[in-house]
């Protein structure tokens, strides 16, 4: 299923909010998507751009295992099924992501949005970056691109991820930059994978797709994207980037970044561009979701882990619920380190036994009140590498101190209980009308 069949899905299901007033993709786009959140939109006038735009569209689990078909406790295996099982995606001639090709590309004819009013310029946040090395082969990331020209771009480049290594080892890196893409595509380049690995593969095992060869490169890229922006980001050329709001809702600094020059720009003759609200439900859950994984095969290994949630309370990036099958009294401490270990960035490990809902604040709380002793139950790793979007961790190093919460009850329980009284069930049509 495509991004646009999805959307057709939710609007006969009466779920997406059709906005026809004219609306201007200069803070007007994402005040609205801010203030409806979750709710999925489509605004259909765009004062600046012949384009649509559509947002809100995976703001939740429940939205994301919707669109596959599955429970929301499947999508732990379904994702790691994806990255286990790889495999390539057909390749195509033609596709609908090449009806339009612009060879005198104008980002401004683009619905780029400018979110907020501090933000350093227009900002492409849902795009999956495609990229090739000799070695390493196709690699898919996401990487925020600020536009400050019609053909030029500043992309926010992360040290030492795999991206970066693209680009210190060949100085100019050809790019497709897809944008409207399905939750395959989306999930999959999200993922944390080993360097040669390639992305679309995982995508590919996701939900089957077909891809086609970029117009300006040999790279291959998603047959029904919406957009592709084709050009070369340069390892030495450099422009400020910044501010921009990230997961943490707060401002990342200013930098100075490589710069994209954009080749072409391609289009479906009726595109649909996603706009991914930064720091929002459907941001964190793209960022988060994707851990869970990997921190849930870490902790498989000293545990018996049932689920893992990269919550929003903690910018799906720097707090991780953990919930396990308590069978030994050290099982809580080895999922916290495990918990570390699967994510590198995870600041807070809450671990809790399988009568906690790990989708409910409410009750990991109250495991926490109930069956955690600091004294006993804390663990402390102090001035460990940290995440840089952490505005608390040390400036320059992102140093932190990471804690991990053993909030399960102990296995003997020395007569006490830690059990919730279960109050009866009645049929409450037989006394309430």
């Amino acid at each position: 299923m495509s991004l646009r069949e999805y959307l057709q899905r939710m609007d006969a299901q009466k779920k997406l909010i059709h906005v026809s007033e004219p609306i201007s993709k200069t803070l007007e786009i994402a005040g609205v998507l801010k203030q409806i959140e979750p709710q999925p939109a489509l605004f259909e006038r765009v004062r600046e751009s012949d384009f649509p735009v559509a947002g809100n569209l995976f703001c939740s689990k429940a939205a994301f295992a919707d669109y596959f078909g599955i429970k929301v406790a499947e999508l732990i295996p379904f994702l790691t099924n994806g990255i286990q099982n790889r495999r390539p995606p057909e390749i195509v001639r033609s596709a609908p992501c090449q009806e339009v090709v612009e060879l005198e590309p104008d980002l401004d004819k683009l619905p780029i949005l400018l979110h907020c009013d501090q933000d350093g310029g227009n900002y492409l946040s849902s795009g999956v970056v495609l990229a090739k090395h000799p070695v390493y082969g196709q690699n898919a990331d996401f990487h925020r691109c600020m536009q400050f020209s019609k053909t030029e771009m500043a992309v926010r480049v992360v040290k030492n991820r795999h991206f970066d290594k693209f680009l210190q080892d060949l100085k100019q890196v050809e790019v497709a930059i897809c944008i409207g893409n399905a939750p395959n595509v989306l999930a999959a380049a999200a993922t944390s994978v080993d360097l040669g690995l390639n992305e679309l593969e995982i995508a590919n095992a996701l939900e089957p797709f077909q891809v086609v060869k970029a117009i300006t490169s040999d790279l291959l890229i998603p047959a029904e994207t919406e957009f592709v922006i084709e050009g070369t980001i340069y390892l030495d050329k450099l422009h400020a980037e910044g501010p921009f709001v990230d997961l943490t809702e707060t401002y990342d600094v200013i930098r100075q970044e490589p710069v994209l020059e954009v080749k072409a720009i391609t289009h479906r003759r009726d595109a649909i561009w996603h706009a991914l609200l930064p720091g929002a439900l459907e941001h964190k859950l793209l960022m988060g979701m994707p851990r869970e994984p990997t921190i849930f095969r870490k902790v498989n290994e000293v545990a018996r882990c049932l689920d893992v949630n990269v919550n929003p309370g903690g910018c799906s990036w720097l707090h991780a619920i953990i919930q396990i099958d308590k069978q030994a009294e050290g099982d809580g401490r080895k999922a916290i380190e495990a918990a570390f270990a699967g994510h590198g960035s995870c600041k807070h490990v809450y671990v809790v036994d399988q009568d906690i809902n790990i989708y409910n604040p409410l009750e990991v709380e109250w495991a926490l009140a109930t069956r955690f002793q600091g004294d006993r139950d804390l663990v402390v790793r102090e001035r460990a590498p940290g995440s840089s979007l952490d505005p608390s961790a040390e400036a320059g190093t992102h140093l932190t101190t990471r804690l991990g919460f053993d909030l399960t009850a102990p296995l003997e329980t020395a007569g006490k209980s830690f059990k919730k009284a279960d109050f009866p069930k009645v049929d409450l049509k037989k006394f309430i009308k």
